[in-house]
């Protein structure tokens, strides 16, 4: 036998990463004749050059007379992020310069703190400063009329990227033992058991049947263990659509069947199925035989189901008799004969069903008996009585008679 070779393929591997990384930078503000800015008035204010850290744009507020909404007294800087659209993550140092050592001396320190350009009140760090306490200490921070901000802004970063990694394998090769089995069937090779259908003959190997159907275990491999089974009441087609069912777990190609030939072929498979218990492909032909129901099959196949234990598509025959609006045309098939004759308590569930579907309409109880000497309800048979406001019916004196 042929076998499959397997292929070398590459695999593909996506990895994403968020890396935070973080940008520093410091900016100095400084604003000379301080004493020239008083009287400004409240609101006014004057602001540093833009400056950049981190890829986003800040600048410096200096308020000498404060806002309207500060107490009075107070100076006011803010920290300000400038770019639009921007929202940004940092801790940062913000305050007044010493300018003796040049470092911050009235610092104002935050963990983290986000800035965002959607409104005011997000996109600033204020800071209100007593103007007389600094101005008490001019040897500090306020020289030659010269006062100092400055901004040490650590600005948090995260970026995201996404690198394909390939990665070699052996691709699988789906499972090929059905192939397999199938040749196994076709070529003969080591079959131990032969059977005779028809005027054909059929060889196929004990342990494969076996495995598949109870009933072949118990006959092949039982205490006569048989190599030469004939079998009766099959046709050769119908035995070799089952032993392909067994080896493949599939139903053969039937093209060579059109219509209600492929239908009967679904019957005797279902008949086969259930002669050696092989309930998956008694369920199979039960579902094909449900899909194709019509007026002229539907009594056959009910019968069929009702003679073989299919419940399932029982109740779909009767459900389809039921509600059909062709019932003339059912009872007229023969396959509706055969099945008055052979199974009457069938028709008893497919009238009842029907009866209760039809509210408005009152029909005499009918009995097993009657069906099975031929007496028939039919629907054209029954007239109607308007004598009260409620619609009666009486059955006509050709069904009394009956």
């Amino acid at each position: 036998m042929a076998s499959t070779a397997a292929t070398c393929t590459t695999e593909k591997l996506t990895v994403s990463r968020c890396s935070t990384h973080m940008d520093k930078g410091a900016h100095l503000f400084e604003i000379t004749g301080y004493s020239l800015k008083k009287g400004m008035g409240v609101g006014k204010f004057v602001r540093s050059a833009t400056f950049t850290v981190g890829g986003y744009d800040w600048s410096i507020r200096f308020y000498p007379e404060g806002t309207p909404d500060a107490p009075e007294g107070c100076m006011l800087i803010t920290l300000e992020l400038m770019s639009s659209n921007a929202e940004v993550r940092t801790f940062f140092d913000f305050g007044l310069v010493r300018h003796e050592s040049g470092l911050l001396g009235m610092k104002f320190t935050t963990q983290t703190r986000a800035f965002s350009s959607k409104t005011d009140a997000t996109s600033q760090y204020r800071v209100l400063i007593v103007r007389r306490g600094i101005e008490a200490l001019q040897s500090k921070y306020i020289q030659n009329d010269v006062l100092m901000i400055k901004s040490v802004i650590t600005v948090i970063n995260e970026s995201e990227e996404s690198v394909t990694v390939r990665r070699p394998e052996i691709e699988v090769p789906p499972s090929d033992i059905l192939e397999h089995l199938a040749k196994l069937l076709e070529a003969k090779e080591k079959a131990d058991v032969t059977f005779s259908v028809g005027r054909e003959t059929f060889q196929a190997h004990k342990t494969v049947l076996a495995m598949r159907s109870p009933v072949f275990e118990a006959e092949l491999l039982g205490p006569l263990r048989e190599t030469c089974v004939t079998i009766q009441d099959m046709q050769p087609a119908v035995f070799k659509a089952l032993l392909h069912f067994i080896y493949t777990d599939s139903l053969p190609d039937l093209d060579d069947f059109e219509g209600d030939d492929k239908c009967e072929m679904h019957r005797h498979l279902l008949v086969a199925a259930d002669r050696y218990a092989m309930d998956r492909l008694k369920i199979i032909c039960q579902n094909i035989l449900c899909k194709n129901l019509d007026v002229d099959n539907v009594a056959t196949t009910l019968a069929l189901a009702d003679q073989h234990n299919c419940d399932k598509l029982k109740d779909v025959c009767v459900e389809f008799i039921a509600s059909s609006d062709k019932m003339d045309d059912v009872v007229a098939t023969q396959g509706y004969a055969d099945l008055k004759r052979s199974c009457p308590s069938v028709l008893v569930d497919a009238f009842e069903k029907r009866s209760r579907s039809r509210k408005d309409l009152k029909v005499g109880p009918v009995s097993v008996c009657n069906l099975a000497n031929g007496a028939v309800p039919h629907l054209g048979t029954i007239s109607s009585c308007r004598n009260t406001e409620n619609e009666t019916l009486t059955t006509s004196d050709e069904e009394r008679q009956t």
